[in-house]
């Protein structure tokens, strides 16, 4: 079986501006470092400092957010890429292209901070109310009005898909391109390259029907393997450089989220101790136990040993990405390099795992956002869906008024119509969110 190209998987045109591209241009960035940067500066990507990662949005313990998880998963997956890029460089060090695999870091760092843009308020609680709307709520009425394509991108609606659609889609007064990204980068954040038709029960998918083209255009230029048949769904296999991405967004919310839950007393320091000290063999944790006692504070400790736990993690994913670098590139590799560590680091992560489900994610502390989040987003779905229905009546204009003009509440389909009130509830703040929903039931009215 044909392999994907890494010198065509390493691409800097940048989605529309293809008439500007020019490879021999380069200035005192790459335009992948570009990418970066862009990022960094966007409001989307300064809202995530407001929008709930797993706990509640810091009291008196500043635990972590969207924007705090999403610049450490960018440090980590930078790191990550560049050791697999390290031992890349030395198998194909005779090729004439071999330069290119120095870009994967910048590539890989530029789509981590991406890759929870689309993210809406109030943690995965925000993705289910979405889709739940539709598909349990006030919204089912709507189905015989949206042809199945649609249907599904809205009862399936996914975080990763709508980041893709924050990235390139051109909202109103906007440059052609969205953000303009690069092929590479843009490719690099879609961990489910496929339909939403074909989601599965799961409900995951990386692009939604009006970004299809797009995604696409972007797929074949890369030369990313098309899995389904001419006519049929959309399905594609993934950018090799995803595989790290999702490893390090994977390594961060597993490691991160006990570390806050130790912070928040919801755990204890023998226990999180216990769990993170089993990823070692005894010969590496009894120099490891000499440097923790000489620091009596117990945050400390565990920083020490979660930073152990991290850079342990990125050298065996590294290992598994170079180990299964040909099934990835046909597009065969059913798997993710977290579920391919050696025997002692899996079993050391599944263990976290269930210590996470059980005593984290179950938390109340986290139930209660969860809970709120669902019945407020449900609450701005049902205003905001039936103002643009119904968007000749006088409250409808009211409320329509309160949203950005960049999202096209006018737009001539339906769907487009419901598409531009999920953009605007979507990039919501928890804090914002919650005030609107406050003045929407006449609890909270402006200061006279």
């Amino acid at each position: 079986m044909k392999l994907m190209d890494w010198n065509r998987l390493i691409c800097d045109k940048r989605l529309g501006l293809e008439n500007y591209h020019d490879p021999r241009s380069r200035g005192t960035r790459s335009d992948f470092q570009r990418d970066h940067d862009r990022l960094v500066f966007s409001s989307p990507f300064r809202r995530l400092q407001n929008k709930t990662q797993v706990f509640p949005l810091p009291g008196s313990v500043f635990v972590h957010n969207r924007l705090t998880h999403s610049l450490e998963v960018s440090c980590v997956g930078r790191s990550l890429a560049n050791e697999v890029m390290r031992q890349l460089r030395k198998k194909y060090s005779a090729e004439p292209w071999v330069e290119c695999l120095d870009f994967a870091g910048e590539i890989v760092g530029a789509a981590c901070l991406a890759h929870d843009l689309g993210n809406p308020p109030f943690g995965h609680s925000g993705e289910t109310a979405i889709s739940t709307y539709f598909s349990e709520g006030k919204g089912k009425h709507l189905r015989d009005r949206l042809s199945p394509r649609e249907w599904a991108d809205l009862t399936c609606f996914e975080g990763n898909a709508n980041a893709f659609r924050l990235l390139t889609h051109q909202f109103r007064g906007r440059r052609n391109g969205g953000f303009a990204m690069t092929y590479s980068t843009l490719a690099s954040i879609v961990k489910y390259p496929h339909e939403s038709i074909v989601a599965g029960q799961h409900g995951k998918f990386g692009f939604f029907t009006s970004e299809a083209c797009d995604f696409v255009r972007i797929a074949d230029e890369l030369g990313l393997k098309r899995l389904s048949n001419p006519g049929d769904p959309l399905v594609y296999s993934r950018h090799p450089l995803v595989y790290i991405v999702e490893a390090a967004d994977d390594i961060c919310y597993e490691v991160m989220d006990i570390e806050d839950a130790h912070k928040l007393k919801i755990l204890s320091t023998e226990t999180v101790i216990e769990h993170l000290s089993a990823f070692f063999p005894s010969e590496r944790l009894d120099h490891m136990n000499v440097i923790m006692e000489g620091v009596s504070d117990p945050n400390e400790k565990i920083a020490y040993l979660r930073s152990c736990v991290i850079g342990r993690l990125v050298e065996c994913c590294a290992d598994s990405f170079v180990t299964h670098e040909e099934e990835i590139l046909d597009g065969s590799f059913g798997s993710t390099l977290i579920r391919s560590l050696p025997e002692r680091e899996k079993m050391a992560y599944d263990r976290c795992a269930k210590l996470s489900y059980q005593k984290i994610y179950d938390a109340q502390e986290v139930v209660d956002v969860e809970l709120a989040g669902h019945r407020i987003i449900t609450s701005l779905m049902d205003h905001l869906i039936n103002a643009v229905i119904n968007s000749n009546l006088s409250y409808s204009r009211l409320l329509l008024s309160k949203i950005p003009e960049q999202y096209d509440a006018q737009a001539p389909t339906l769907f487009g119509r419901i598409q531009a009130v999920l953009d605007h509830v979507s990039g919501m703040t928890d804090v914002y969110a919650l005030d609107l929903y406050r003045k929407l039931q006449g609890q909270s009215l402006p200061a006279v």
